[in-house]
């Protein structure tokens, strides 16, 4: 009986609910849902200025042209993929060897798992650098199942604890980062001069396709962007938290080139980044240093994009790391002072730990925002992607390029499509680590 004059009021309050949303729905729709949905169904038709009329069903036609390649590879995608996998393996297992070696030297007890362990992938190690020169496609496998294997029996046999993972995850993950680039770079130099891996792949490949091109360009101004930018925003913020007086003031100069306009930002460091009479290079002339040619070497191109980028957000990045630090209780740190912590071990034990949701909004929405710079590149030079060579195009220039110039408005879709793909991987991957390093206190 209760439940039947309990149900129609829900009903009744979910419908007036719905009604209230309505409107918002209906915007959404027309601006949002209907775009999103148009275009992902044109990105599997025919339509530029040869078929303005008439499109047709292309089918997979504008992905396969997108990834066409103008000159063949060096080497197909999986190998680089397989090897790239095996680094990864490689790195995982050597940063559980580091903590397995800490751990028994800060217990003074030999644990003969964790030293079997270590020993199995001190061999490993060495067969892998020994067969490099006869390596196949046969035994590189070997090497990724037997890698593989004694992951898997070092995570769920426990070399490691995970408390000690958990509490070092930063350093964890640095360890991990550096491993693994050393291994890409290092040991993918194969002999005769021939060299594998994800990374090798794609540079390979954006010489010989332009998309390729653009997401290369891209993923290297998100690296070059997103941690220097968070890392300068955290330091102002701690900065401005510390200070009593004028505290407004500085948070209102910081945060005004993020509310001025792009285009306005750019022209102004243009004149900034000039060769001859730029504010950049006569400080650095005054200094005893060679100028850059900021604006002319295809070299300086993504770095001066995002020292521009990087300047425009770090006021907003900064406010709401300032948002943070002010959320967190004092009594932790009168705590810490009881205790006789420094500065440091306050940072490191207690600010950076409550911290981690606001670093992990800002790097989601930093690496997102990251993938769709294009005014800047535009305004820098002059609506062209860099100053030859294709130095500054990005993703979202490419995808520009194709539909506004070119007017290939399906094969300009099937780009959008693959750059959401892109963002999607990146915020997927983001959103697994942040499970595990996130600590969200109630």
């Amino acid at each position: 009986m209760a439940r039947a004059h309990i149900k129609p009021s829900r009903v009744r309050e979910s419908l007036l609910a719905y009604l209230f949303l309505l409107p918002a729905l209906v915007v959404l729709s027309i601006f949002t849902f209907w775009p999103i949905g148009f275009s992902f169904v044109l990105s599997f038709f025919k339509w530029d200025f040869r078929n303005m009329k008439n499109p047709y069903f292309y089918g997979l036609g504008n992905y396969k042209e997108i990834l066409k390649f103008d000159y063949p590879v060096k080497f197909p995608f999986y190998k680089g993929l397989i090897y790239s996998v095996l680094y990864i393996l490689l790195s995982v297992l050597f940063l559980l060897v580091i903590f397995a070696i800490v751990e028994m030297l800060g217990k003074k007890k030999l644990d003969w798992k964790k030293v079997i362990f270590v020993a199995a992938y001190l061999i490993l190690l060495v067969l892998y650098g020994t067969s490099m020169a006869h390596l196949n496609m046969g035994r590189l496998l070997v090497f990724l199942v037997a890698s593989a294997g004694l992951l898997t029996w070092g995570w769920r046999g426990k070399i490691v604890s995970s408390k000690l993972l958990s509490d070092h995850a930063w350093l964890g993950f640095v360890i991990w980062l550096v491993t693994y680039v050393l291994f890409e770079f290092r040991f993918t130099a194969g002999f005769n001069g021939q060299s594998y891996g994800i990374v090798d792949f794609l540079i390979d490949a954006s010489e010989k396709n332009l998309f390729f091109k653009a997401l290369v360009n891209t993923t290297y101004y998100v690296i070059l962007t997103v941690p220097i930018g968070l890392s300068l925003a955290l330091l102002i913020a701690l900065l401005l938290n510390s200070i009593e007086k004028f505290k407004a003031f500085f948070r209102t100069v910081f945060f005004i080139p993020f509310v001025t306009s792009v285009v306005a930002v750019s022209l102004i460091w243009k004149w900034i980044f000039n060769d001859d009479v730029g504010l950049l290079n006569y400080i650095l002339v005054s200094m005893g240093l060679q100028p850059v040619k900021w604006l002319k070497d295809a070299k300086w191109t993504i770095p001066t994009v995002s020292i521009v980028s990087i300047w425009r957000h770090v006021g907003y990045n900064a406010m709401i790391f300032l948002a943070g630090l002010q959320n967190i209780d004092t009594f932790y740190y009168e705590a810490a002072e009881v205790d006789g912590a420094n500065s440091l071990q306050k940072f490191f034990k207690i600010t950076w730990p409550l911290l981690s949701p606001t670093t992990f909004f800002l790097l989601i929405v930093s690496v997102i925002g990251a993938f769709k710079v294009f005014q800047e590149v535009f305004t820098l030079y002059d609506g062209l992607p860099g100053p030859y060579g294709n130095s500054g195009m990005t993703m979202v220039y490419y995808v520009f390029d194709l539909f506004y110039r070119q007017q290939r408005m399906g094969i300009a879709s099937a780009a959008a499509y693959l750059l959401f793909l892109v963002i999607l991987v990146f915020t997927f991957i983001q959103y697994r680590v942040g499970d595990k390093v996130v600590e969200y206190v109630s």
